[in-house]
């Protein structure tokens, strides 16, 4: 969440900011937070001032006491115990006002970067640029035709077992999805990545650490005794800094990890939707890296290059786009998506979104590290899907078939173990 400090010292960038976002009324919302804090502060300041007195008077009894002035001794007794019973006051005073800061602080988004576009839709992000070469292919069946026919995904099964949205993968694609994962985790370790093998179930400090709750509570599937099952590796992985005070020379992190994600919004009805470009649980391995604040967007640079090097190698057209004010999630600074081209759909999947959150998730984890000379200063997280699993083997079932099968890029064939599915 964002610093009330911040708010305080920048109140006009944050609300060009929220405009950017179409935050409604930012105006009337930061307002609020800033006579919030400042009644706050006044009261802290009255409570330390009381706190201060009941100190002094405790100092004076006792060295009266010492004097045998007893009578004096009780009469300062009296007072104190009246600073006492205001200082009580006060600090219910502060845990509401504290409370309702707080409130109001997890319901306002991150802040664009300068160099985030305005729009309200995807359909004003910037496209930053576009690789390879778009497939001409004589046959165009769609992926759920091509499952269907060489019987590699099953979604009846999938929900015979738990319902619509959850596919059974079997045969040549449980080792096509077991090849990309391990492909993905091979080239992450090679890059200097940590792998991480995180819980996939948290609970509510952990949502509210990396910003998932109170804001997509609505989106995650909430199970007994508090937990949520993960949306994404980036929420169990980043919660491992949580309350740390980082050392400087173990900067920055770099840590990956594959888990199954899980999802209660699939989305509408339609050809956009069907088959895997959608589900309510899916495969991916996550990239999440935790910087000093002046390295983060240099960072960023570097994992979306990294995460188009694995689609070049996939052999997969693709284009990234920088998110507008609009399309950015709830907790990023700025974001780039990478979509690969469907040949037989003929439009572009989203596959993966790298992001910089700045301090907005380093604030509510108290992530810090502490300069050489100075007190502790919060941290950059950034993170990103290196890569969501379900529509890049979408891309590559529909951009590769042939009529004798479909054709496994080459660089997945040590992992498959075979070079067609037919």
């Amino acid at each position: 969440m964002l610093q009330v400090s911040k708010i305080r010292e920048n109140k006009e960038i944050v609300i060009e900011g929220l405009k950017k976002r179409n935050f409604k009324d930012p105006e009337s919302v930061i307002e609020e937070v800033l006579l919030v804090d400042e009644k706050r502060r006044e009261i802290q300041k009255a409570m330390d001032d009381v706190l201060s007195e009941a100190n002094q008077k405790a100092k004076m009894i006792g060295q009266m006491m010492k004097q045998g002035e007893k009578k004096q001794a009780d009469s300062l007794k009296k007072e104190s115990a009246s600073l006492k019973a205001k200082s009580k006051s006060f600090q219910e005073e502060l845990s509401i006002l504290e409370n309702q800061l707080s409130t109001l602080l997890y319901s306002i988004p991150n802040i664009p970067h300068l160099s985030v576009p305005a729009g309200r839709s995807s359909e004003d992000n910037e496209i930053v640029k576009e690789v390879g070469q778009k497939p001409d292919l004589q046959q165009k069946l769609p992926h759920w035709e091509l499952i269907e026919k060489y019987d590699i995904i099953d979604f009846d099964l999938g929900n015979k077992i738990s319902g619509a949205g959850f596919p059974v993968y079997k045969g040549k694609g449980a080792r096509l999805q077991r090849a990309l994962i391990n492909f993905f985790l091979d080239e992450a370790l090679n890059a200097g990545y940590l792998e991480i093998q995180p819980p996939i179930l948290v609970n509510e400090a952990s949502g509210y650490g990396t910003g998932q709750l109170p804001d997509k509570e609505g989106q995650m599937y909430g199970v007994v005794d508090n937990f949520y099952l993960i949306p994404t590796a980036e929420v169990p992985i980043t919660n491992l800094y949580r309350n740390v005070i980082m050392d400087i020379a173990d900067l920055p992190v770099r840590n990956v990890g594959y888990t199954p994600c899980f999802r209660r919004e699939a989305g509408s009805w339609g050809a956009h939707v069907r088959g895997l470009n959608r589900l309510h649980q899916f495969d991916k391995v996550e990239i999440v890296q935790v910087c000093e604040p002046d390295q983060s967007y240099q960072i960023l640079e570097s994992m979306s290059e990294y995460v188009q090097h694995l689609l070049v190698q996939l052999e997969l057209p693709y284009r990234v786009l920088k998110l507008c004010g609009g399309d950015m999630g709830f907790t990023s600074a700025l974001t780039y998506d990478m979509e690969v081209y469907s040949a037989a759909q003929e439009r572009w999947l989203e596959v993966s979104s790298v992001s910089n959150f700045e301090t907005f998730q380093a604030n509510r984890l108290m992530l810090r590290y502490k300069p050489e000379n100075g007190k502790p200063q919060l941290l950059h997280t950034l993170n990103g899907s290196a890569l969501a699993l379900p529509r890049i083997v979408a891309a590559i079932l529909e951009n590769n078939q042939t009529q004798d099968g479909i054709t496994i890029p080459s660089v997945l064939r040590p992992y498959t173990d075979f070079d067609l599915i037919n």
